[in-house]
């Protein structure tokens, strides 16, 4: 199953979390060939540029990923591991300027660790120009990918929509609290009133923002009301301390901020917040929300840090919801807790 269109195509994987991201921990490790454009560029944010001027001493400059042109027998292939280890739902293959040549055609395998390979998806015809999305073919856990092309050519990004699927026997060995909203343990952005400005997903990366398109962001708020994200936690806990970053923001950050939590057992979690749901459900008004942080003032490029302000906190909670009072932009949210 292929679509190829340009731009803004969104079907259910692409909603995912890119496992690969650079932003995540992805790195490219190895290719067979990489003479016109490095293999590093497939993990990039963003889809790419063209700079019809720009060449280098080996040819014309490229923003992705570019062998040489093939005249032996065999294919060239690249080897990527994932920032974020889990199972893979979909890949997007983004040709994206590379039009007259991009791969004929291209499959994908992974593995975890040094096991075996498994097919995710088969020797498929791409298309130039475009993003061709194709879903998986292997559901089971994930760490490093093989993207091979047929016979050469170039390939702008690679992305790997998927569900994080931490290592929890390690992680629980730990003493200390565990941020469960982090990405990299299983946390999950399932909604969001609005992300014009910066992907939802960003809210959850490792790290502080490197700049303020690396956050959540909102547009303006022109009607009455105020912005909102829902994040499913990697396990449900009991809070300890919770951290609104606004890193970033200055002219755009929010007034004010709060926080609710429920607590959603097993299938309800994903009844109550799939990728299918509506927005005024998932904001929740058929959920008993209970409030664990009292509408806040917050301030421009700030680090925000609460622990005794916490309310509620004896509770455990699988979802929390983040309000933003009216619109604007939050870098990072963290929530240290003991997983329960």
């Amino acid at each position: 199953m292929i679509a190829g269109e340009t731009g803004g195509i969104r079907v259910a994987f692409t909603e995912l979390i890119d496992l690969a991201a650079e932003e995540v921990g992805g790195k490219a490790l190895q290719a067979s060939d990489e003479f016109f454009a490095g293999k590093e560029n497939l993990l990039r944010p963003g889809r790419g540029v063209f700079l019809p001027e720009k060449f280098t001493p080996r040819g014309k400059w490229m923003d992705g990923w570019e062998s040489r042109r093939k005249r032996v027998p065999g294919h060239d292939w690249c080897v990527v591991k994932l920032g974020l280890p889990g199972s893979v739902a979909g890949l997007d293959i983004d040709t994206n300027y590379f039009t007259g040549n991009y791969p004929e055609f291209a499959s994908v395998e992974g593995r975890e660790g040094t096991g075996p390979w498994h097919e995710l998806v088969a020797k498929a015809r791409l298309k130039g120009g475009t993003r061709n999305l194709f879903p998986s073919g292997y559901a089971g856990r994930i760490t490093h990918l093989r993207l091979n092309i047929f016979p050469d050519g170039g390939v702008a990004r690679l992305r790997a929509h998927g569900v994080v699927l931490p290592d929890w026997k390690a992680l629980l060995r730990s003493k200390a609290p565990l941020d469960l909203a982090a990405a990299a343990n299983g946390g999950t952005v399932c909604a969001a009133s609005d992300s014009y400005f910066g992907l939802k997903d960003n809210l959850l990366y490792p790290g502080r923002a490197r700049n303020m398109g690396g956050g959540w962001e909102t547009r303006r708020k022109r009607v009455p009301g105020h912005d909102w994200i829902v994040v499913a936690l990697g396990r449900a806990g009991k809070l300890r301390r919770v951290e609104v970053d606004t890193d970033h923001y200055k002219g755009n950050f929010p007034e004010s901020c709060s926080i609710d939590g429920v607590r959603l057992p097993g299938p309800a979690a994903a009844d109550a917040f799939d990728l299918g749901c509506d927005v005024q459900r998932a904001k929740g008004p058929g959920l008993a929300w209970t409030e664990v942080l009292p509408r806040t003032r917050l301030k421009a490029h700030t680090r925000h840090r609460f622990d005794r302000q916490l309310r509620n906190a004896a509770k455990a909670y699988s979802h929390l919801r983040l309000n933003i009072f009216p619109d604007g932009g939050v870098s990072r949210l963290r929530v240290f807790a003991d997983p329960a």
